[in-house]
């Protein structure tokens, strides 16, 4: 059965409602894990402990009626203790345990503290929407989103680097930052809610899959605003200060999430100011600048931002 248009709009603006319950301030975050949810896409957010990260995690899998599981990141951390495991029994059987991965939110607290045999077990997850233990193919439930923190690299003592095929597997990626002290009075008020947050179900993961469909077959996007999403990845390559650009995969979620963006803003088409609005959460984690430019304090945001000073914005 599909979804109506104004129905999923409606859906959509209730689960976001719902989620402001309990989650206070940041609404460009919690607007843009809603729409990465609907993209099919996964979100990175870096940011110290204790700035509602985890909270949002529980929030979106409550709010979309979905399993919600949590992975706390760990130098000891197997990718078994991810994916799952066989077990076998004397007489030559086995079963399998299914691992945290097989949930539709899965979150991985502090990604930067695994080390990366165990985040490569990630990888065949988030782009495939499967795992394989031990030559055994298992899907995994749809929708799956993975919510991975990081905790900031000059912060994080003993921190691994996270490999570059994982960070471009995260369609997008949005710093989580202290609240001003006005936002901090009302999460001081709402902190009975954290552990039950009183939040009511919107959607179900049923939903989700249709209303993802519903915005990759009704949204549409002009062949000029393609090549503006192209023009500002190849600028960006181009960059005397860049080491390494984004992929091509970056180019792709810059058109899926803008589209996802357009939908939510109410409109059957993506306009070059829905491109802008996306382009630092999906550009600046996939650009690795020269040794010789940090120094002089170029930052993959302002890189992006140049980016989009500079590339001519169509008409």
């Amino acid at each position: 059965m599909s979804i109506d248009i104004d129905h999923a709009r409606e859906m959509i603006k209730q689960a976001l409602g719902e989620i402001k319950k309990v989650y206070v301030g940041k609404e460009g975050l919690v607007k843009l894990s809603m729409a990465t949810l609907l993209s099919s896409g996964h979100l990175l957010i870096e940011g110290l402990p204790g700035t509602g990260k985890t909270l949002l995690a529980k929030t979106l899998a409550r709010v979309i009626g979905g399993t919600y599981r949590r992975i706390q990141g760990h130098p000891d951390t197997l990718p078994s203790d991810m994916t799952g495991f066989h077990v076998y029994r004397p007489d030559g059987s086995s079963s399998f345990v299914r691992g945290p991965v097989f949930s539709n939110i899965l979150l991985l607290d502090e990604l930067n503290r695994v080390p990366s045999r165990s985040q490569a077990a990630l990888i065949e997850a988030m782009q495939e929407y499967q795992v394989t233990v031990e030559g055994v193919t298992y899907s995994l439930p749809r929708p799956f989103m993975v919510i991975a923190t990081m905790i900031p690299q000059e912060y994080a003592s003993g921190a691994y680097g996270v490999v570059e095929t994982l960070i471009d597997r995260f369609a997008t990626s949005l710093p989580s930052l202290y609240n001003p002290p006005e936002e901090e009075l009302e999460i001081v008020s709402r902190s009975d809610y954290v552990l039950q947050p009183p939040v009511e179900q919107v959607l179900t993961p049923s939903d989700v899959t249709k209303i993802s469909e519903l915005i990759a077959y009704w949204v549409h996007v002009e062949e000029n605003v393609k090549k503006y999403i192209v023009d500002l990845v190849s600028y960006l390559r181009s960059s005397r200060a860049v080491l390494y650009g984004p992929s091509h995969r970056a180019s792709v979620w810059l058109y899926r999430v803008s589209r996802t963006l357009a939908f939510m803003e109410g409109r059957d088409y993506v306009i070059p100011d829905d491109v802008k609005a996306l382009a630092v959460p999906v550009l600046a984690h996939r650009v690795k600048i020269r040794e010789e430019f940090e120094v002089e304090s170029v930052t993959p945001k302002s890189l992006v931002e140049e980016a989009l000073n500079r590339v001519p914005v169509p008409k």
